[in-house]
């Protein structure tokens, strides 16, 4: 499939209807295979955060927009309202349940949190545009909501470098959230193993 195909996707989407059992199982799937992927980047983290040295407290917000990622992803698949929080939140238990995240149940909340706030753009829209602006727009929002949330458990508010962190945090949600979504959307309808998913099918209805 073209990349001028895909763009007629996201411009002129339609709204699916009811839930198929494919989609239940894809983002279970999509669940699972990112709380195996989330769970890596907390590896990554800890070693980005002690290569950092004195600024390695920051490395977590410079990777933070990856552990957000399948929220977006399973919207732009499926186009069902709510499937960005079932994600997030199946990628949370997979992470503590069968990996022993260290963060504990606390990661479930969280995991909430962050797909409610990427969801909510995409609701706002009626789940019917799909654009890069849109995707970007989801970034921020989801890591302005999961921002303010940790930063009051944690005590980041009180911090002289707030203000980076926030700045730093966003930016990496709209990169490695929503920008990172959209490309991984397109990249996988290309290949043809969306072609029963409503992504395709909005394209279809088109011809």
């Amino acid at each position: 499939m073209s990349t001028s195909e895909t763009d007629r996707i996201a411009r002129k989407p339609s709204v699916q209807r009811g839930w198929r059992l494919h989609d239940l199982v894809l983002i279970a799937v999509l669940g699972a295979v990112f709380g195996f992927l989330y769970y890596a980047l907390v590896q990554a983290w800890l070693a980005l955060s002690i290569a950092m040295g004195p600024s390695g407290d920051l490395a977590q917000n410079i990777l933070w927009g990856g552990w957000m990622v399948v929220a977006p992803l399973a919207l732009y698949i499926t186009r069902k309202p709510g499937a960005g929080i079932v994600a997030e939140v199946i990628a949370s238990v997979i992470e503590v349940v069968v990996l022993g995240s260290p963060v504990g149940p606390k990661l479930f909340l969280t995991a909430l949190v962050q797909g409610v706030g990427v969801e909510l753009v995409f609701a706002a829209t009626r789940y019917r545009r799909w654009t890069w602006g849109t995707f970007a727009l989801s970034g921020l929002v989801g890591g302005a909501a999961i921002f303010v949330y940790e930063a009051s458990v944690l005590g980041w508010w009180g911090q002289s470098i707030v203000v980076w962190r926030a700045i730093i945090h966003l930016a990496s949600c709209v990169v490695l959230c929503g920008l990172l979504a959209k490309a991984l959307g397109d990249l996988l309808v290309r290949t043809g193993v969306l072609d029963n998913f409503a992504v395709v099918r909005d394209l279809r209805d088109r011809r």
